[in-house]
């Protein structure tokens, strides 16, 4: 069970990484998005900031500091909670498991840290 929580660590590290860069440069799938869920533009990079702490958290938390892994991921939690729940307040539900699978990922970093820290 450690193992694949640990896996799914690293991809919550990758993929939201990869997510940061996007929000970064504007692509054009973001800008898209974001309009559909009522996002404006002026707030992704606020977005992509606090995801990208997430990132940096977890990454430390893989380096030696569980308890910022732990705060890390509970903060990709929230993060994505809300990201969750503006696709569902804006009723777009066709590209919802892109954010629902990084809460997966964001509350499965959370049970490897929890593991670490206990």
């Amino acid at each position: 069970m450690e193992t694949g929580l640990l896996v799914a660590t690293f991809v919550c590290i990758a993929i939201n990484a990869l997510e940061v860069a996007a929000k970064t440069v504007r692509a054009r799938f973001v800008l898209q998005n974001s309009a559909e869920v009522g996002v404006g533009q002026r707030w992704l990079p606020y977005l992509a900031i606090l995801e990208g702490a997430g990132v940096v958290g977890l990454v430390a938390g893989l380096l030696g500091w569980p308890r910022l892994g732990l705060a890390a991921a509970i903060g990709l939690v929230l993060f994505f909670v809300g990201a969750v729940g503006a696709h569902i307040r804006a009723k777009v539900f066709h590209n919802i498991a892109f954010p629902a699978v990084f809460l997966a990922l964001a509350v499965a970093a959370a049970g490897y840290f929890t593991g670490s820290v206990a």
